[in-house]
């Protein structure tokens, strides 16, 4: 066996999921139930860090995680036994380092995200072979498990941010309200601002390629480029751009072999809901110089 292992989850590359609240059950044991009331052992739990309000009202604060003594000493006899190895296992609420383990005396230092606590016989196997061998077909399997729960990573401390929604030429948020009344019903619930604008181009150099806007599920907030706030960009190219973002706040974004799809058969058919659809793809193929250069 190696020195050590580690497995990172890229976090700031994907439209991650906010964490659980406090107090949410981050995962759970299975358990046989012994009678109607028999509920499931906690084996993670949130708490808050301050003590609760009498009325019950959680801080703001994001909570602390406490691991069920029980539960991760069963997950290290089994993993125990998977690698036929001696194993000291510590459970993690890291946020990018989801496996990482060294060797010291002999002994394996495993320290695993809590999510691996609810893991199924099959992913446990998988670990095995990643760590005993650095199977690769194991190490895609779990990528793929812990991308199926990145819900349970809790996300980074929020930063104060400061939203600038009017611009020179155009007014993001007047343009949001519109777009979510009549595509969303109101029911968009994130929030809009223009990005930050890049270093001019120097010389002859030349971007090859521009990102119009993005979307960011951990923030809700839907950033759109400052190139677009010229004079020669039309309010309806603006609004396409717009609504777009605004379509991965309320359209799913599923895993296929591991990897996110942004952009599904079904977010393309709704894209075109959009009124002024075509009039804007025409739009960008002709003056998509013009914004790269700016």
């Amino acid at each position: 066996m190696g020195d050590g292992k580690q497995i990172t989850f890229p976090f700031r590359t994907l439209a991650a999921t906010p964490g659980f609240a406090a107090g949410e059950l981050s995962s759970t044991r299975r358990h046989r139930r012994r009678g109607p009331d028999c509920a499931p052992r906690r084996a993670a739990l949130r708490v808050p860090t301050q003590a609760v309000q009498s009325e019950l009202v959680f801080p703001s604060a994001f909570p602390h995680l406490f691991v069920h003594e029980g539960a991760r000493q069963q997950l290290e006899k089994r993993l125990a036994l998977i690698l036929g190895d001696r194993l000291m296992l510590a459970v993690t609420d890291n946020r990018r380092t989801m496996i990482s383990s060294s060797r010291t005396g002999g002994v394996l230092r495993l320290r695993l995200h809590h999510m691996f606590l609810d893991a199924d016989p099959f992913t446990l196997a998988a670990l095995g072979r990643y760590l005993r061998d650095g199977d690769r077909n194991a190490s895609t399997l779990l990528g793929g498990f812990i991308e199926s729960r990145r819900q349970h990573i809790a996300p980074p401390p929020r930063r104060p941010r400061l939203l600038r929604t009017a611009g020179a030429h155009h007014d993001l948020a007047a343009l949001f309200e519109l777009l979510n009344a009549r595509y969303f019903q109101g029911l968009v619930d994130a929030t809009v601002t223009w990005g930050r604008r890049a270093p001019p181009v120097r010389g002859r150099q030349r971007r090859q390629s521009i990102k119009l806007g993005t979307y960011c599920s951990e923030e809700k907030l839907v950033r759109i480029h400052p190139a677009l706030d010229q004079p020669f960009v039309p309010r309806f190219f603006v609004e396409y751009i717009v609504f777009h973002e605004m379509l991965h706040h309320v359209m799913p974004m599923p895993v296929s072999n591991g990897r996110r799809q942004f952009h599904t058969p079904e977010f393309r058919v709704r894209e075109r809901t959009f009124a002024e659809y075509e009039r804007a793809i025409r739009w960008e193929k002709r003056f998509v110089h013009r914004l790269l250069n700016s």
